[in-house]
């Protein structure tokens, strides 16, 4: 079987590794339709060959057997339920649709059993909470996770392009003024645009802007789609979402309350032959530089937290790859399983 697969957003960071992965994992393209998110023509590479991505044209969208949507929320409310409408599946990995309630929001190590053949608009999750729930999800499934506190150190990569391109700006602004005859030296005054505060050198508590409680929109995210996904509306959620001057690769420190007793050792070796989990050898972890461009959730240092049978975990994963590009690919790969993702007679 050859799909006709259309990708909106092929021209970004995230549309970019789609194509990687679904070229990597032989995924049945027939035919491919990449667009840009709009605001310009530019082109891509597939399967070696140089293909113009213009702006999304909704004749040859309804033309597809399945779109990726890794563009922005405008685009994908534009796009999105219209398509799926009309009998082509979408799987969105913008916030668009996550907490809609007829939308399934979709890990597919977690809950593959969200999908059905009736619903053919798909949300991914965001990034920064896909490495909890892929490793969290085990233990949860064992003992009951009631409580969960966070604190996520997120990747510049995360804020797209051009918060890229600011980093590499101020580094440069930065590395002028160092010297090895002055360990400590004055840095220059950095201007910020797409973050909130320069991220050169420097880490802040921000992700998203604050609401009248002082939580950012990513701690929002985190909690109301861990909830979703885990089937546990009841589930406490407490989060700090960090940006670091990293490039690729989201880290998170958590710490996990059970209802019922769950020994380290036990976690353990839940982890250990969990689907989608990479457990780490006692004495090691992973990192931001040695998780980027791997695809499992990276997990280490799982101990007791020192207060009550509380467990604490170290916790790793791409954000542009399981946290997004990959993610949506299994998804498909898992609705070709099914024998639902299959190619239109009459499009």
């Amino acid at each position: 079987m050859s799909l006709r697969v259309a990708v909106v957003g092929a021209t970004g960071m995230v549309g970019r590794i789609l194509l990687a992965t679904l070229q990597a994992r032989r995924f049945p393209v027939g035919a491919l339709l990449p667009f840009s998110s709009g605001r310009s023509d530019a082109s891509v590479r597939f399967r070696g060959r140089l293909l113009r991505a213009p702006a999304p044209a909704s004749k040859l969208l309804r033309s597809a057997d399945l779109v990726f949507m890794v563009s922005s929320d405008e685009v994908s409310l534009r796009y999105g339920r219209r398509l799926a409408a009309a009998g082509v599946w979408v799987i969105d990995d913008s916030s668009a649709f996550r907490m809609a309630p007829d939308v399934p929001l979709v890990i597919p190590e977690v809950n593959a059993s969200s999908l059905s053949a009736r619903s053919r608009l798909i949300a991914g999750p965001n990034c920064t909470l896909t490495g909890l729930a892929v490793a969290g999800y085990p233990l949860h499934s064992r003992a009951g996770i009631r409580e969960v506190r966070l604190a996520s150190y997120q990747a510049v990569s995360g804020a797209g392009r051009e918060s890229l391109l600011e980093l590499y700006s101020q580094l440069r602004r930065c590395s002028r003024a160092l010297r090895p005859e002055e360990p400590l030296p004055a840095l220059p005054r950095l201007a910020s645009r797409a973050l909130p505060r320069p991220i050169a050198f420097n880490v802040f508590p921000q992700v998203g802007s604050f609401d009248e409680n002082g939580d950012c929109a990513e701690e929002r995210k985190v909690r109301a789609e861990l909830r979703k996904i885990w089937r546990a509306p009841a589930l406490k959620v407490s989060a700090t979402a960090v940006r670091v001057p990293t490039l690729r690769g989201h880290s998170l420190a958590v710490w996990l309350k059970t209802a019922r007793r769950l020994a380290p050792a036990a976690a353990k070796k839940l982890l250990s032959r969990a689907a989608g989990v990479h457990l780490w050898p006692e004495g090691s972890y992973p990192t931001p530089l040695s998780a980027a461009g791997t695809a499992p959730v990276h997990v280490a240092r799982v101990r007791s937290s020192g207060i009550g049978e509380e467990l604490a975990l170290w916790i790793v994963s791409d954000n542009l790859l399981k946290g997004a590009a990959l993610n949506s690919v299994q998804i498909a790969e898992h609705l070709l399983k099914k024998g639902w993702l299959r190619k239109r007679s009459c499009p």
